[in-house]
């Protein structure tokens, strides 16, 4: 868990050869002046679902929501934060989270709302839902409309092609 030495070399080390849960611990980010007066928090681990500010590039000041987290590469995805490949193509780009402080919070999760000691009949303002966004229908309903529409035509196998000897 971590190093106790000063030497960089050792320091890199611990950082390519952390566990995930070491890494979802270096992956928190600073809360703004806001939430950082609400929870008493200077910090804290980043979730999906979650807003954020982007405080340097080309994107700066955009907040966005968090799309995918990647453990690995200790990287962001946002929503609507894309780059153009060589083919024109869009891409999302990967943002360290050096480089963002979280502006909302997603609090669906029981395990963060006890961390950030958040009453149970406290309606979360910082959710999903709290910004207007439309529901997401119900797994119910979206499967009989997933069967309703025509099944995939199958593809031709490809015939073996003869060796020569």
């Amino acid at each position: 868990m971590g190093t106790t030495s000063a030497l960089p070399r050792y320091q890199r080390k611990a950082v390519f050869t952390a566990d995930l849960f070491e890494r979802h611990r270096r992956m928190a980010v600073p809360l703004s002046r806001e939430l950082r007066a609400r929870y008493g928090r200077r910090a804290f681990p980043l979730r999906k679902g979650d807003t954020v500010r982007i405080l340097s590039g080309s994107y700066v000041g955009r907040e966005e929501r968090v799309a995918k987290i990647d453990l690995r590469g200790y990287s962001v995805t946002l929503d609507n934060v894309t780059g153009k490949t060589a083919d024109a193509k869009l891409k999302p780009l990967a943002i360290r989270p050096s480089h963002l402080v979280l502006t909302r919070l997603n609090l669906s999760d029981p395990w963060r709302r006890r961390l950030l000691r958040v009453p149970e009949g406290e309606e979360p303002t910082e959710t999903e839902g709290a910004r207007g966004d439309a529901p997401k229908p119900a797994r119910a309903e979206a499967t009989p409309a997933k069967a309703a529409s025509s099944p995939r035509p199958k593809k031709k196998a490809k015939a073996p092609s003869e060796a020569t000897p």
